[in-house]
């Protein structure tokens, strides 16, 4: 993939993020926020999102200006050393949400084939949107670019129907709380889902014709479809405790068609997660070729959602939220406040950096456990950033490790 050379405009960055957010994932983190009644967790999932994706789009300036995948641009700040660590930790969270989405779409499929043919079999679904993914990335950008605007044309149609499905009962809007839920963690839980994007966002932007209208479009096309499918899971959640897309599809009677509707839209979610792990292998294993190591992550993936059904979201999207805010904190404030752009390619590892980071990840579990009322992500980042812009000056004087001994300071 590597070697293809395609521009995306700002329709096809905006189409690729509308289907990105049109997932199971999304509808299920959203029917969480159910016990705060529909007004409050409606605002939550404005103002979370709001956050969440103006924090990608930054993340994803950095892809478009640079050029470079999201992973490596971590190079910038703590050393081609230090990036090989965060490389792991990506390619471990996106087989695992590979996973996590081939599982989910498969037992929706399941609950609409149990009910229409009796027909109960998981792990054969779970396989088969497996092969699907696979198939989307052996197709390559040019087939994708083609395919996904057919496939997020019928995406859009699904978002409507479910709409009417939920919402067609104007009861929903008028729910009142029923459990404590507070603001701040449900604005987390709106904010760490445009977040788990952010390790991964700069491998589609680099390749956007122009950098402002390929962010506008990446912006806004995640933030509607993304808000919409949280809407969408609060709304069956209030009015029937269930947030499941089959749930829905069966009382929408749309039965072969929803089954069909359901594989799409995982597909073109968990394509990005599979191909962006092939992208972040590549930058400890450069030699090795993109599509095929994409394939790889992408079968590693369905293996795991057929042995092991994991389908934990909320303590999944917290962990994710720990590890990254803080990195993208540090790299954002290296790039735009130090105006550091490029990588040096001498430089192994930047300790400072890393200890920054470290700091980062504690504050985030106090952040929660605080219940901050903007959530963890934001004062996360923030109090990483300060620390950072406060001892960088000094700790450039002796945390790089570099290539030749008599370089190991500047």
């Amino acid at each position: 993939m590597t070697n293809e050379k395609l521009g995306l405009s700002s329709f096809h960055l905006l189409a690729l993020w509308f289907g990105a957010s049109i997932s199971i994932a999304e509808i299920l983190t959203g029917g969480l926020l159910a016990p705060m009644g529909f007004s409050k967790a409606f605002t939550a999932i404005l103002i979370g999102h709001l956050i969440g994706t103006g924090i990608l789009v930054l993340g994803g300036f950095i892809g478009a200006e640079s050029k470079l995948p999201s992973i490596m641009s971590t190079r910038i700040s703590f050393g081609s050393y230090g990036s090989y660590l965060f490389s792991i930790l990506n390619v471990l969270q996106l087989i695992g949400w590979t996973a996590v989405m081939i599982i989910s779409g498969g037992r929706s499929v399941n609950e609409i084939t149990k009910i229409l043919w009796s027909f109960d079999h998981l792990t054969l679904w779970s396989f088969v949107i497996g092969i699907f993914i696979c198939l989307w990335i052996f197709l390559g950008k040019n087939g994708f670019q083609k395919l996904n605007l057919i496939a997020v044309a019928l995406l859009f149609g699904l978002t409507i129907v479910l709409s009417t499905v939920v919402f067609k009962d104007s009861s929903v809007f008028t729910s009142k709380s029923v459990e404590p839920l507070s603001m701040g963690t449900a604005i987390e839980l709106n904010v760490i889902m445009p977040l788990s994007w952010l390790p991964l966002i700069s491998d589609y932007t680099r390749f956007s014709k122009n950098k402002k209208s390929g962010l506008f479009g990446s912006f806004i096309g995640y933030f509607v479809g993304s808000t919409w499918m949280y809407t969408i899971g609060l709304g069956a959640a209030i009015m029937a405790g269930n947030a499941d897309p089959g749930s829905m599809m069966l009382a929408a009677n749309l039965g072969l068609f929803g089954l069909g509707i359901i594989v799409l839209s995982t597909v073109t979610t968990t394509f990005l997660d599979a191909y962006s792990a092939g992208v972040t292998f590549l930058n400890v294993f450069p030699k090795l070729e993109e599509r095929k190591v994409a394939l790889a992550m992408g079968l590693i993936g369905m293996v795991l959602a057929i042995l092991i059904p994991i389908e934990q979201y909320e303590n999944f999207l917290y962990a994710i939220g720990s590890v990254f805010a803080p990195l993208f904190a540090v790299l954002m404030t290296d790039y735009f406040v130090f105006k550091k752009k490029n990588i040096e390619k001498n430089l192994l590892v930047h300790w400072g950096s890393f200890v920054i980071w470290a700091i980062g990840v504690y504050l985030y579990y106090q952040f929660i456990n605080m219940d901050f009322f903007l959530g963890a992500t934001v004062p996360v980042m923030m109090s990483t950033s300060i620390l950072f812009i406060v001892t960088k000056k000094v700790t450039n004087s002796w945390v790089y490790l570099k290539k030749h001994p008599t370089a190991l300071s500047e």
